[in-house]
């Protein structure tokens, strides 16, 4: 697991969260879960993503599958080494498995998703040594904010259903 070596290193993180969740307002202002992602590579944002599987009708449609394709576009590569993933929630299992086909070097993230978070909660998968290449991460990056970002979400479609 990555962690940050000094406050400089959490300054960043917390500056590029704050990015992921500017996505994760976008995604919110147009119906979506709100879930941001921002891919980052010799410290410049190269890349934004949010979701849009709604909308998109695109099961495929989340926010660190379109940040990871931007950066490939912008890169003219699929494969991403040296690049961040910093994403507002948990990653699943299929966002998991691009980072490792992407070569991301380091996921960080805001909030757990205890139901199918695929990195700390409900899988673990980043520890496994199964695979051929291995993504550092860091859990946790301005935790409350997104978290707060996704449960007010809910909160909310809860409410107008009733």
């Amino acid at each position: 697991m990555t962690t940050p070596t000094d406050e400089s290193d959490l300054a960043l993180h917390e500056q590029f969260m704050a990015a992921a969740l500017d996505e994760a307002q976008k995604a919110m202002s147009v119906g979506e879960v709100p879930v941001g992602a921002v891919v980052v590579l010799d410290g410049s944002i190269i890349a934004r993503g949010h979701n849009v599987s709604i909308s998109m009708h695109d099961p495929a449609g989340h926010a660190e599958i379109r940040a990871l394709k931007a950066a490939a576009d912008a890169l003219g590569n699929y494969r991403l080494p040296g690049c961040r993933l910093y994403v507002t929630i948990e990653p699943c299992t299929m966002c998991v498995g691009a980072m490792i086909h992407a070569r991301i070097q380091t996921v960080v993230f805001g909030a757990r998703e205890p139901r199918a978070g695929a990195v700390v909660s409900a899988h673990q998968l980043l520890d496994s040594t199964a695979y051929n290449h291995k993504v550092d991460y860091l859990a946790g990056v301005c935790q409350e904010a997104c978290a707060d970002l996704v449960q007010g979400f809910f909160r909310a479609k809860r409410l107008a259903k009733k």
